[in-house]
């Protein structure tokens, strides 16, 4: 017996399995890459989201977000105002406009060049905002696939064996049912 042992504890002893790691020269481990490969994914993704991560705002950050929501309900709310006034004192009204008919053409080329920036810089943020929560979202999805894997180990058992459901209840007996099949 010493000597098969010896083969054994040459080829398997000592925490090492010399035929593993000689097939490994040739085959790559297939867990081993797996591994290093699901690491190299969650590094990137991490990155990712770091890189959109959003740093706390403070007051001062908040105040200017706010005044920063203004405009466009002011905007609706000044038209919808100027209809209101239309139809209450048409006079009143038409004085106002006669005072935006004198406006020089190149002040409403600038106004509207203000207005097309303020819309194109919010339309911007909002699109980058959204980029940033979809890293997020795409960072949580190693932790739901953890929660499944859980999720599908607690329905199988611990033995590998699905777990005992109820048996399904009996139908009710069906006295009409059971006559017509029988005269069919």
């Amino acid at each position: 017996m010493g000597l098969i042992e010896g083969i054994f504890t040459l080829l398997f002893g000592n925490g090492r399995n010399v035929v593993r790691e000689t097939a490994e020269v040739f085959r790559e481990n297939a867990e081993g890459a797996a591994l290093r490969e699901a690491g190299l994914h969650e590094a990137a993704l991490d990155q990712f989201a770091a890189e959109f991560a959003r740093p706390r705002r403070g007051l001062f950050d908040r105040v200017i977000d706010g005044l920063n929501r203004l405009p466009r309900p002011a905007l609706a709310l000044g038209t919808v105002g100027l209809f209101i006034a239309a139809m209450t004192d048409p006079i009143w009204f038409a004085a106002r406009m006669q005072g935006i008919a004198l406006v020089p053409e190149p002040l409403w080329w600038l106004l509207g060049a203000i207005i097309s920036f303020y819309f194109g810089a919010r339309h911007q943020a909002k699109g980058q905002e959204f980029q940033r929560s979809i890293a997020e979202t795409i960072t949580r999805a190693s932790q739901v696939t953890g929660n499944l894997q859980a999720l599908r180990a607690l329905e199988t058992g611990a033995g590998g064996e699905t777990a005992a459901l109820p048996a399904p209840a009996e139908p009710e007996r069906n006295a009409a049912l059971e006559e017509w099949r029988a005269g069919a």
